[in-house]
């Protein structure tokens, strides 16, 4: 039989539209409702949910309240960790478990390219997010995310930084003198604290999330009639960061699991 008459493979058209989903979410920098992958792939709303659901079973993708992220099953086939999709599903899993163990709105920024990025929130009930009137790009000295992240930076780097961003004076409490915030910034004892810097009525608490190629923080908000910002939070939120830190440098590595007590 020649190459011409040799008949086509068998294709399961159920796996390749199971695939593109989780291709599709892999690629996201946001979770995806599963209305919007039915949109994107032009499949019929039903067709959708019970791929979604078979998806979800299995552990390929993760249902959060905003929308589908990968799940604990998805391996990590690119040795970058810069994979989108991976680095959230990463950074969701993360949050959620702050959020659920102190009770507190947790979020993750990231520097990259000279700018900081708030990659992901995750809302606790009872303790809502801030409201971000002002995005990080132009208030990363007025916030504990972009503080820690200031902190961690070589000196080079954050002069650079400070030499292109205004430090605007966002409430009475800002530090706007930039040799005041350089002095705290060189103070820094692991993590930092933002006291109604950002808006009036909010405190927050950032720690460092450090990986190969990644520079990020980690960060609560609470009310700040309620804020008791002691040891024992701040070692809560630097554990949950030397988790995902972890994890974050085993998917550079390929995948290699960090141990069943570093997991998230």
């Amino acid at each position: 039989m020649s190459a011409a008459e040799a008949p086509e493979p068998t294709l399961i058209g159920s796996v390749q539209r199971a695939l593109r989903l989780v291709d599709i979410v892999a690629n996201s920098p946001r979770p995806l409702p599963t209305k919007m992958l039915a949109a994107i792939t032009g499949l019929t709303p039903g067709t959708t949910y019970n791929l979604v659901r078979t998806l979800i079973h299995e552990g390929y993708l993760a249902a959060e309240p905003d929308g589908l992220v990968l799940g604990a099953r998805f391996p990590t086939f690119q040795r970058e960790i810069d994979t989108r999709g991976v680095f959230l599903a990463r950074v969701r899993a993360a949050l959620r478990s702050v959020t659920d163990e102190v009770g507190a709105t947790a979020y993750l920024s990231r520097y990259d390219d000279g700018e900081m990025h708030l990659i992901d929130i995750v809302d606790a009930e009872q303790n809502p997010r801030v409201e971000l009137w002002v995005g990080l790009q132009s208030s990363g000295h007025a916030t504990a995310l972009g503080k820690q992240i200031l902190a961690e930076l070589p000196d080079e780097d954050r002069f650079d930084y400070l030499s292109r961003h205004r430090l605007e004076e966002l409430t009475p409490r800002t530090i706007s003198d930039r040799r005041t915030l350089l002095t705290q910034l060189e103070h820094s004892p692991g993590w930092t604290l933002d006291q109604e810097e950002y808006v009036i009525g909010a405190t927050c608490v950032a720690v460092p999330v450090i990986a190969p190629d990644v520079t990020a923080s980690l960060a609560i908000s609470l009310p700040s009639d309620q804020a008791i910002v002691d040891r024992e939070l701040v070692t809560k939120l630097q554990r949950a960061a030397r988790r995902l830190s972890l994890q974050l440098g085993a998917d550079t590595l390929g995948g290699i699991d960090p141990g069943p007590e570093f997991t998230i």
